[in-house]
């Protein structure tokens, strides 16, 4: 395709007979898209964050479970030399214990994640 064939997409927007959105089109071009993450801007923010908040509340209740009952099944599996049962009693104690973290850092996970995106 030649230089000149090629169209600019303003070009095309003001070729169109749409007068009444021509400006905020432009502007859209000119400044292109943004996005400012507010979750107060909508209708029911505080019960999303309440249900987020019971959510993760309920998720490190189980994680704790899953902890004592991991460590039980070690307990009990090193004592009675039942290697496979030890194995899997650690491994969810330590899968547990992960998932607690994760619960606990998530939303400096996604703040971390959404401010290394705003720099893109």
């Amino acid at each position: 395709m030649k230089n000149n064939e090629i169209l600019k997409l303003s070009d095309v927007i003001a070729s169109r007979e749409v007068p009444a959105m021509q400006p905020l089109l432009q502007s859209l071009i000119a400044d292109g898209p943004s996005l400012t993450p507010d979750s107060h801007q909508l209708p029911g923010w505080q019960v999303l964050q309440n249900l987020a908040d019971g959510i993760g509340g309920w998720a490190l209740i189980a994680a704790m479970l899953g902890v004592v009952v991991g460590a039980v099944i070690w307990a009990f599996g090193h004592y009675s030399h039942n290697y496979q049962q030890a194995y899997n009693g650690r491994r969810g104690v330590m899968v547990s214990a992960l998932a607690a973290v994760l619960i606990g850092g998530a939303p400096q996970i996604i703040n971390f994640f959404l401010d290394k995106g705003g720099k893109l």
